[in-house]
């Protein structure tokens, strides 16, 4: 009996062994695909029940990975699973949509939302990473669509702040035809103007402290 007993423990765990090494190369062949944008082989593993909501080693889920890389074969793979989760967030609290805000990728933003991603959220944005590295179309699309205009980020940061640094002038322009507040200040007591200056755009910064000097209370 503890013969049989014993053989029988010793078949579970090879069997486990053996699903364990298969996972593994599952994981990597994966991910690789996903980099890669190699959308027959992640189709093929999804089919054989891979997660599409697996993230990498990093935290980075595979819907996100796709919009950094611009992996968009394999994006229109992943959408299509019926078990995507296409708002999942890596641990800084970015989504795919915040990822294809900030590469400028329009039309995907537009599906990743139709999809069930959100336009709005706490913290950092979609808009915020619009705001940063995409065109003044995508920010119009995401404020016609829901976004709030002055949303802060954890730390008091604004769209119209990380414009006025990192994006371009038309993005700031269009924000503060939208109602952007240039008075507001993140808890560094920077505000749009300070941002400006910080990215060595010493006109646009004097633009926006006259615009906020010239606001009403």
């Amino acid at each position: 009996m503890n013969r049989i007993i014993y053989f029988k423990i010793l078949f579970q765990l090879v069997l486990a062994l053996a699903f364990s090494a298969a996972h593994a190369g599952a994981y990597e062949d994966f991910f690789k695909a996903v980099t890669v944008d190699d959308a027959t082989t992640v189709e093929r593993l999804l089919q054989r029940g891979f997660d599409p909501n697996s993230r990498n080693e990093d935290g980075q889920p595979a819907l996100l990975l796709c919009m950094r890389e611009g992996s968009e074969r394999v994006a229109e793979v992943l959408l299509r699973s019926p078990t995507l989760e296409p708002d999942l967030a890596n641990a800084a609290g970015e989504t795919a949509l915040m990822m294809a805000a900030l590469k400028g990728r329009t039309e995907w933003a537009r599906r990743l939302a139709e999809h069930g991603a959100r336009i709005d959220r706490e913290g950092w944005s979609p808009l915020h990473y619009a705001a940063t590295g995409g065109p003044p179309e995508l920010s119009r699309w995401l404020l016609d669509a829901g976004a709030r205009i002055d949303a802060r980020s954890p730390n008091g940061t604004t769209a119209l702040m990380m414009a006025s640094r990192y994006g371009s002038e038309a993005t700031v322009h269009l924000l503060l035809q939208r109602g952007a507040d240039a008075r507001l200040h993140n808890d560094r007591q920077l505000d749009a103007a300070a941002f400006a200056k910080l990215g060595g755009r010493e006109p646009l910064a004097a633009m926006l402290a006259a615009r906020a000097a010239s606001a009403p209370e």
